[in-house]
């Protein structure tokens, strides 16, 4: 260890030493300079500006120039001052990333930050249908989940009035409540796949209306809100990091995931045996029941088998 850390300070301490020593070369230099730079403006500038002052026209437009160019230089300043501000507040925040859009750079910039935050590391994961970033190949958390150490997975039951009320709030006709089953089932099969692969994977489903996409990976926690009728693929993407500073976000968002974890009224689906397992407030088993069993208390309800009609070509904007 003390062989490797040698070079990078004797590295570190050349940098530095040819630093100082380009910049008093570089103050020498305009020392030595600054006579022929006297001489040079006297020589050109001042004859042409005795022949300016002669012309009216042309002083008119150095004067509008120079407004010009002092009027953007103020604007320039005061709007790199205004956005510095915002920088300190989005550090002292906690915000490491903010995305806007999911354009093709931003796409592999988002995915590439996501598989080097969640690679050999827990992460903890609330979504909707989990499908498009689960399931599909090309989703932000397909590699990631894949490569991660533990998993704590939270969906929304396709059975419950949450699930009803986030489909019915999207506009688009394609977007049904039987999209939303099959996409869960295919994200409760990919993770009972990752399970066969001894990867330590959880599950439970949630009954209410999504509010939040939230991904913590590691030190990292990504946020998206569940926008009443809008996909949430087009809504902004931020990520905060854990930092020991009080007002970072980091540690609400996590501690949300918490609450939301260890809420005893939500059931954990085992990935075994395709039950759902209810527990006390003290995390004792009391009762199991079939998927696709009633339970009123979390607003699930069994559907008949001939609503269930899914197109492989539709997929849910949840």
């Amino acid at each position: 260890m003390t062989q490797k850390r040698f070079p990078r300070g004797f590295i570190k301490a050349l940098g530095r030493v040819l630093y100082h020593v380009l910049l008093v070369a570089l103050s020498v230099g305009i020392a030595f300079s600054l006579p022929f730079l006297v001489s040079f403006t006297a020589r050109n500038f001042l004859p042409y500006w005795s022949m300016v002052q002669s012309q009216k026209i042309i002083l008119i437009a150095t004067e509008l120039t120079l407004a010009l160019l002092l009027v953007i230089l103020f604007n320039y300043v005061g709007r790199s001052w205004k956005d510095r501000k915002f920088a300190r507040m989005a550090r002292g925040s906690g915000m490491v990333h903010f995305f806007s859009t999911r354009g093709l750079f931003a796409q592999r910039k988002i995915r590439k930050l996501k598989k080097k935050q969640g690679y050999a590391r827990d992460m903890m994961i609330i979504s909707s249908t989990g499908f498009r970033t689960l399931v599909d190949v090309k989703g932000d958390l397909h590699d990631v989940l894949k490569n991660c150490r533990e998993a704590k997975v939270m969906l929304l039951n396709p059975y419950s009035e949450g699930a009803r009320a986030r489909a019915d709030g999207i506009l688009d006709p394609g977007v049904t409540v039987e999209n939303f089953h099959e996409q869960v089932r295919k994200s409760i099969e990919f993770l009972k796949g990752l399970k066969a692969l001894q990867k330590h994977i959880r599950l439970k489903l949630y009954g209410d209306t999504p509010f939040l996409r939230l991904a913590i990976l590691g030190d990292y926690a990504w946020i998206k809100h569940y926008h009443p009728g809008l996909d949430v693929q087009s809504m902004p993407e931020c990520v905060f990091e854990r930092q020991e500073n009080l007002a970072s976000l980091y540690t609400p968002f996590y501690r949300y995931f918490l609450a939301r974890w260890e809420d005893f009224e939500i059931p954990e689906y085992d990935l075994g045996t395709d039950e759902l397992v209810y527990r006390d407030g003290i995390g004792n088993e009391i009762k199991r029941e079939k998927f696709d069993m009633v339970d009123g208390a979390n607003g699930m309800r069994r559907l008949p088998q001939d609503e269930y009609h899914f197109s492989p070509s539709s997929v849910s904007r949840g």
